[in-house]
Order: C-alpha cells, then structure tokens, then sequence
C-alpha cells in the first residue's frame, strides 16, 4: 500500500514517530542480545501464564468473515471486534493487541503460520494483551482509522496492520508484518510483547499521554478557504501534468515497482484527452494498457488481472485476484476500446468479464471477492508453468509456439528464490509483430494458441486452487455491476447486462433491510454489518449504469432512493461532503471525511459523478446544489494534489461540461431505436446521460421521474433523439449520425 503524506499530517506523523519510536521501539533496539533474552519469561514462566482455553476453536469460529475463520484455530484467545473485548481489556487494564488483514493476504497467511499459530506467542498474547481481530474488508471503517495512524508515523503500511491499543481503543504502536522472533533489524512478537507489557506495567502514564497525542492528530481540521478555491479547467490541466510526471514511459503505467494498474488515473486520462485532444495522454493510456495486458500480472491461462506487479516491467505479480480491481479494469478497457475501436483492448474486456462471470460468481447472482495468492502454502504456485509440464500437456509442436509467444524457459523466468524452473506466462511483443516475425497470418497465430490455453487451462483446474474469499460485498458487487452494464453497452453483450442485472437484483433482495438500508456483507445465506459511504456511493453508480443498460425505471428510482438516504445519514451539514460512516454508526476515535482515491475510488467522487448524473437524468437541481457543496469540501485539498483525486478530476470534468441530455423516445427493441442507442454505446462520450420514453405510451413511468420527458415523443413514428446541452435542447432528431453531430462526434 502507497501512503500519502500531506503538509500537516507530515510533520505531525515525524513527532508521533520519534515518540512512539523512544517509548518502544528505541529501548527495545538498545537492547542486548542477553538483555532481550532476559526479558521474556522462561520456559517455566510460561507454563505458568494462564492457558487459552484449551479449546480447539477459539471466538473467531462464530464469525462469518473467512478472514477471521482463517485464524478460528489459533491458540491466541482471539476476540472480534466488538463490546465484549473492550469491556475485557477495562476490567482486566490490558492493552488491546488489534490484528487487521483479509483472507487473501499473502503476508497475512505468514504471520498467522509464523506467529499467531504459535503456542509461545500465543501464551504472551493472551497473558498480557486483549487480542481483536478485524477484516478490513468487512470493516473498512476500523481499518481506515489505524490505517491513518499508520500513514501519520510511517512510509511502510499495508497489511497486516498491527496496532496496540489502550482499553479505550487509543493507539500507541503500530507495525505492520512482525516475525516471531527479531529479524533483519524488524522487531519479533517475542521480543516485543514482553517489552510492550513491561512499559504498560511501569510507564502506563506516558503510554497514555502518547496515545491521547494520536488521537488528537487524527481529527479532522476545518477547511477555511475552500469558499476561495475552485476546481476548473487549470485543476483538470495540473492532474495532467502530475500523472505525465509519474508516468513510466519506458513500461506503462504510473511510478516505480511495486506497480498498480490505477484504473481511475487511466480512465481520467481518457477524459481529460477527449476534452483537449492531447495526444499524449491518450498515449499513456494505451502504453499502460498494452503493457499490463502482456505482462505477468495477466493471468493468460484464466484471464483476469493479479492485484499489482512487484516489478517495474509488470512481470512478477502478487498473485492474489480482487473483485474490485477486474471492475475498475472491465470499466477502462471497455473505454478505451470505445475510444480506440481497438480489438485488444474489447478481446481484454471480454476476458476479465469471463473470469468474473466463470469463477468468481454465486449462484444466487452476487460476486465474491477474492482469490488467494497462496496455495499449497506457496505465493503463486497454482499460476506457474515448467516447460517439462507444458510439452507434456500439449504435445512438442504446440509446445514450442507456446514458449516462444509466451516466453517459457527451461530454467524459469520466475525467482522467489526457492521456486525451481518455474515460468509465468507472459508477452514481450504484440501479436501482430510476433505474426509478422513468424511468417503467419495473426489470425491463424491466434487459433493454435487458444487450442494451447484451453488445453492448459483443463490441466490447471486439476491443481489445488488458491482460496476463494466467497463473501458477497456490497460496495464491490455495485462495481462490478456498474463494470458489467457499461461493457454490455460498449461491447454490444447483453449477456453482461444480464450478469449485472441478476447481481442487481440479488443485492437489492439480500442486502437491503425494510428500512432501506444497505447491509455491508452476505455470506452463506447471511447479510449483516453496517454499511458506509462506499455501499451506497457504489451501488447507486451500479445503478445507473443498469439504467443506461436496460432502461427499467425501477433501477433509476432505487437510485434516487438510495441517494436521499445517503444525504441523510451521510452528509455533513456544517462543511459539505459525506462522511465515511452514518451518523448513527459505531463512534470510533475520528470520522473520517475524503475524497482521495486508494485502491477504492473515493465514495465522495463517485457520489459527486452520481449526483450530476441524476441532476441530468430527472432535472432535480437539488442534486446539483449538493454536487457544488462537495465540490467546494474538497476544493482546497483536491487542488493541490489533483493527481490524487482523479476520480473527483473526471467529476469535475463532467460539471464543466459541456454536457449532454441525451432522450431516445421510440419503441423498445425496434431497429431504428437500436439503431440510435448504438450510435451512442459505441462511442466514447463520458459527458452524457441516456434517458429512454417508450413511444406509445401516453404516460409512461419514467415521466414520473423524469416529468421533461412527458411530451418527448417520436417524430413521424420513428425513434427520435432528444439532445439538450446546458439545460437548452436541440432540434429533435431521427437521424443518428445529426444526434452524434450534437454530441460534438464529427462526421
């Protein structure tokens, strides 16, 4: 994970670090060898601490996250987050030991064999400590909180995140992967536990002051020139600049290894090239797509994207498969194909929807979301390839060409340093090059080596497979639905839409309460846990994406729904801008409040993008008033570090226009309807909305959302289009190519 500094949080983030590193860290590196080794008990000693119960199971069992049952077996005395830990850790005056992870994490799976499994740590954790463990996934609001306190004190976050805490949740350590013993100058859980009790014990007083100082830089400070600061046409030019910055001209993508794919800085890159013509930008674009599509974080055997490359080329992937970051990149493919009208990139849409749709689908319609990176206790093993083992599955001839395009080697092109002769699939050419260097025609190239793929691909399904997070999230399935509705629409597969739509329905029949609400989570038939701005902001985008997509009112209307109860339970009255958590959600140490993009494109800009769409689809301008409040809660912040916030950069896109009302009014599924629909899903036009009017209704339901629509009927009987542009409509129109014209689409 990439931890971003800013300004205050930097020089607030140096003191806690000097203080925690003095209170803890400094005395335990002074330390002896001998000293160390005296203050962990004895053998002896450790018979005498408290057992954990004996039992086989530990408190976890009874959870439904596969994260927390992963560790349902430890001897740790294990508590999930909740009451009944905080109530132990008061009564007892025992710091809480916070473990956060998910149930793909590679090097979460090591500390939980090297150190959790173990029964001497096991004895110190729950002699000295409370232990609370949480799936950030299920509990993103937890985990963004300490995750803060780690941006604040180090440069090195990610998971597992580890973090002690005062009985009242205050922080004042925090660490990330922690051996059982010392290693490497990284300090080990033996060493640390003892030394961390025997502070507590004997200096619970400063440990205290320094947890309070924590607490006191996490809370939010108030914005007071946001009333002067605008996000315009500069701010979109200055994100352009700082991605040209970070951008890899010699290997694609953004930065140096390890390497993300970011789709949102690709897909604002897209928009901000159809507003200026830039070439370059759309360079970067196609380079960063190209590159990651050959390289290894491809699964070319499954398809489907491996979270992030280690590597600065896009070769050697951390192998684990997250449901998120296949929808974000469905969404950019599928746009650039509609930019481009480039085969690689629809034929790459059209493999990470089979993926999604093959492997990581229920049969209820929800998505899972994860695949392990780990099997048979190896990082990656599942996905690699020995010559040997290829030559033996397709035969000497094919054999050879799958080498060559793919570039296997004898001796391995993989080294983690214990793995033998092992090969990752990857591409050090396009296709058409490697046609042209061989002598065939692409077409015929293409054919031998999907014969190759589906061949591998029956033999790999025989190995064990990674482990498969089947938890159904709510903010991740309303993005890949709104994925699959926009690459149903952009590559003309309604299959996909019928994917979506399924998901759709699922999620609204399982994951919503009688109160409306959205649960956070289902799993085995169970939905549960609060839901945060991220499963509202992403649903409602899902939503609309279905609407485009089938044009069923219901969906929009549910849309509409979902945002009123966002703005009521989500919106802060004094500043503008949503809160991370509802106003009547758990209280934690702070309420977070953002719009920067991580992993996760920030619920704030994908509400913004919301909220102008629905302004545009129902002619509510309340919507739009809301949009300008968020913009302005974030203008200060976001228009310094643009580059940041690209996701908030293409909402501000869309605000500034122009932009299109665009009304078909015709009869469903007629050819000149279809005719028309596909003249606009083809095409790249991110700065319009699509509302449809059956034509032969008198008063049809989507004039009760959208009343403007009541008198746009066809003209003469034929589908005709309706194109408004700042609230001023032209001429209708039954032609497609005069609806694109008024798009600004040229002849």
């Amino acid at each position: 994970m990439r931890c971003e500094w800013h300004g205050r949080q930097a020089i607030i983030g140096v003191g806690l670090l000097i203080a925690m590193f003095f209170l803890i860290g400094w005395d335990l590196a002074k330390m002896t060898a001998a000293e160390r080794s005296q203050a962990l008990p004895s053998q002896a000693e450790l018979a005498k601490l408290p057992p954990d119960g004996g039992e086989r199971y530990n408190r976890l069992v009874f959870e439904q996250s596969p994260y927390l049952l992963q560790h349902a077996t430890n001897p740790i005395d294990w508590y999930p987050w909740g009451e009944a830990a905080f109530a132990k850790a008061k009564r007892e005056n025992k710091p809480i030991f916070l473990s956060i992870g998910y149930s793909t994490c590679h090097w979460c799976h090591v500390m939980e064999r090297e150190s959790f499994a173990d029964a001497e740590v096991a004895q110190l954790m729950s002699s000295y400590f409370v232990a609370v463990k949480v799936d950030r996934e299920e509990r993103p609001d937890v985990d963004s909180v300490y995750m803060q306190v780690c941006q604040y004190t180090s440069r090195s976050c990610g998971w597992p995140l580890n973090v002690i805490l005062t009985p009242e949740r205050k922080p004042f350590f925090v660490g990330t992967y922690l051996p059982k013993k010392e290693r490497f100058g990284r300090p080990g859980m033996l060493e640390l536990l003892p030394r961390v009790n025997r502070i507590w014990r004997e200096r619970e007083g400063e440990v205290q002051n320094l947890a309070d100082r924590v607490v006191a830089a996490l809370q939010p400070q108030p914005q007071t020139d946001n009333a002067s600061k605008n996000l315009d046409q500069a701010t979109l030019q200055l994100a352009y600049q700082q991605l040209s910055t970070l951008y890899d001209a010699e290997h694609g993508g953004m930065g140096q290894a390890p390497k993300f794919p970011k789709p949102l800085m690709l897909s604002y890159l897209l928009r901000y090239w159809k507003r200026t013509g830039d070439a370059k930008a759309l360079e970067m674009v196609e380079h960063t797509l190209q590159a990651i599509r050959r390289g290894g974080i491809y699964d070319h055997v499954g398809f489907g994207f491996h979270r992030y490359a280690t590597d600065e080329m896009w070769l050697l992937p951390h192998f684990e498969k997250m449901l998120y970051n296949q929808a974000l990149l469905l969404m950019v493919y599928t746009e650039a194909y509609q930019t481009t009208g480039k085969a690689l990139y629809a034929q790459t849409a059209h493999e990470i929807a089979t993926y999604v749709r093959r492997d990581m689908t229920s049969p209820e319609g929800g998505f899972y979301s994860a695949e392990d990176a780990d099997s048979e206790g190896e990082e990656g093993i599942f996905y690699l390839w020995t010559t040997a083992e290829v030559e033996q599955i397709l035969g000497a001839e094919a054999a050879v060409l799958f080498k060559d395009i793919y570039t296997l080697m004898p001796e391995g092109n993989f080294d983690d340093g214990k793995t033998v002769n092992q090969n990752i699939p990857h591409l050090t050419e396009s296709m058409a090059e490697a046609a042209k260097r061989l002598q065939m025609s692409e077409t015929a190239l293409r054919q031998r080596l999907e014969a190759s793929r589906k061949q591998l691909f029956a033999a790999r399904k025989k190995r064990i497979h990674p482990f498969k997070d089947d938890k159904i999230l709510t903010d991740w399935n309303g993005l890949m639905i709104a994925a699959l509705a926009k690459a149903g629409q952009g590559l003309n597969a309604p299959g996909y839409v019928a994917t979506a739509k399924k998901a759709a329905d699922f999620l609204l029949h399982s994951l919503r309460g009688e109160d409306g609400r959205l649960h956070k989570r289902y799993r085995q038939g169970q939905a549960g846990l609060t839901a945060h701005i991220n499963d509202y902001a992403y649903v409602i985008w899902g939503l609309l994406e279905l609407y485009e997509a089938t044009f069923e009112v219901p969906y929009l209307q549910t849309a509409i729904d979902l945002q009123h109860l966002m703005l009521k339970s989500f919106w802060d009255e004094q500043q503008g801008g949503f809160f991370y958590t509802a106003h009547d959600s758990e209280k934690l140490l702070t309420r977070r409040k953002d719009a920067i993009d991580m992993a996760l494109p920030s619920g704030n800009s994908v509400t913004a993008l919301n909220l102008l769409r629905l302004e545009r689809m129902t002619s509510n301008t309340a919507f739009a008033d809301k949009a300008s409040a968020l913009f302005r809660a974030f203008a200060s912040e976001a228009s310094q570090s643009p580059a940041s916030y690209t996701l908030l950069m293409s909402a501000t896109d869309f605000a500034l226009g122009p932009s299109f009302e665009v009304v078909i009014s015709g009869q469903p599924g007629s050819p000149d309807t279809e005719a028309m629909l596909s003249a606009l899903r083809q095409r790249f036009l991110p700065h319009k909305v699509v509302v449809f009017r059956p034509g032969d209704a008198p008063s049809p339901p989507i004039a009760a959302v959208a009343p403007f629509t009541q008198t746009q009927k066809p003209l003469q009987g034929k589908a005709t289009a309706y194109v408004c542009q700042n609230y001023i409509c032209n001429k209708p129109t039954t032609d497609p190519q005069v609806m694109l014209s008024a798009l600004g689409v040229p002849n």
